[in-house]
């Protein structure tokens, strides 16, 4: 049996309500402006999900590794010191999407679905795609981005020896489905494969 919130710690006004319902308390004015991971005395806290329907969501993130014109030469011909770039920023992200609910402070835990990280390279650098599924009470838009930008940090890593310079960009979300909030896409966001040329195999679907 799940124990109470101790009284004055991180009770949740309106607790018990499903969720988006109206609550009675003090403070309740920062959770009507929209900022629900502050209680009632504005301290943090993991919004209560218990009473949100388990619901198919979905996300899309991308981002990008600006590098140095030589260095995507490189890795367009597969010539990197520290081996296969593709495969090990795309399970560095995979990786990441399952941990985000522990390096994200008030994110919940999900159990994922599927995640999938793609890289494309482009005209300034490489573009990086994660999509990340779940069933669950809470989006999964952070596991997404986590997934990203790790996998970004990840190939930074493999490929320092070769450009100091690199830089990671335009991290962003690009749709989301699922939830009470229905469905997001990105504006004047271009397909996928406008963004650059295919590399290494395509990672699982998710």
């Amino acid at each position: 049996m799940r124990e109470p919130l101790p009284s004055g710690q991180g009770a949740v006004p309106g607790a018990g309500a499903p969720a988006g319902a109206g609550g009675t308390g003090p403070g309740l004015a920062a959770g009507d402006q929209g900022w629900t991971h502050l209680d009632g005395a504005g301290r943090a806290r993991m919004v209560d999900t218990s009473g949100k329907p388990v619901t198919l969501r979905e996300a899309v993130a991308r981002g990008r590794v600006r590098m140095a014109p030589a260095t995507l030469a490189r890795l367009r011909a597969g010539d990197v010191p520290k081996g296969d770039v593709w495969a090990v920023a795309r399970v560095a992200g995979i990786l990441a999407a399952k941990e985000t609910g522990r390096l994200i402070p008030l994110c919940h835990p999900l159990p994922l679905d599927a995640v999938a990280v793609d890289f494309r390279l482009g005209a300034e650098g490489v573009e990086i795609q994660a999509t990340a599924r779940t069933t669950a009470r809470t989006g999964v838009e952070m596991e997404a981005l986590t997934a990203v930008t790790v996998a970004a940090l990840t190939l930074i890593d493999m490929c320092k020896a070769l450009d100091r310079g690199m830089v990671i960009e335009a991290v962003r979300l690009v749709r989301k489905t699922g939830g009470r909030s229905g469905e997001y896409t990105r504006p004047d966001e271009p397909a996928w494969e406008d963004l650059g040329e295919p590399v290494g195999p395509p990672g699982p679907r998710a």
